[in-house]
């Protein structure tokens, strides 16, 4: 290993601390609820989940459980109560969901990374990264990628793994 990508380890060890250089702007998860897994999706709309409970109300614990894992990277307010909506339940299960992080998968996202010396745009796709930095584009591995794999550790599937630290 050379000094430049130990500098970035080093790098992506203090950045992993600080998630809120991070906004996410569109992603895709899948999340194991107590019946079913869900499709859960953020785009410059909104958000969107593929269960009922979504459907009748607008928000679900699933989409309240990923607003409370991400929330320093998403920069939106959260989302209000629909009518009707079984609250209490709903914030009981979000807040299970949001502890076990088992239960949610990215399939991809697409965000920007502010880091030391500009930003940088960054993305997952199915166990790929991604990020339009000099170093990722000669190493395929950054410091911007690593601090990402370390904040979601879990909740991803990498087809390549970056270095491990």
């Amino acid at each position: 290993m050379d000094y430049g990508m130990i500098g970035k380890i080093e790098k992506a060890h203090r950045y992993a601390l600080e998630p809120q250089r991070i906004t996410l702007s569109a992603l895709t998860v899948e999340i194991r609820g107590d019946n079913n897994t869900y499709t859960v999706s953020l785009a410059e709309s909104g958000w969107t989940c593929s269960c009922a409970g979504f459907e009748a109300h607008g928000l679900c614990p699933h989409i309240m459980a990923l607003e409370k894992v991400l929330h320093p990277m998403l920069k939106r307010p959260a989302s209000p109560y629909g009518h009707g909506q079984s609250v209490v339940s709903d914030v009981e299960k979000a807040g299970r969901y949001s502890h076990e992080t088992d239960r949610i998968r990215f399939k991809s996202f697409d965000a920007s990374f502010s880091g030391e010396n500009s930003t940088h745009q960054m993305s997952y796709r199915d166990g790929e990264w991604g990020c339009d930095c000099d170093f990722f584009h000669s190493r395929k591995v950054c410091s911007h990628t690593m601090a990402m794999e370390r904040i979601v550790s879990g909740m991803v599937s990498v087809v390549t793994p970056l270095i491990h630290y």
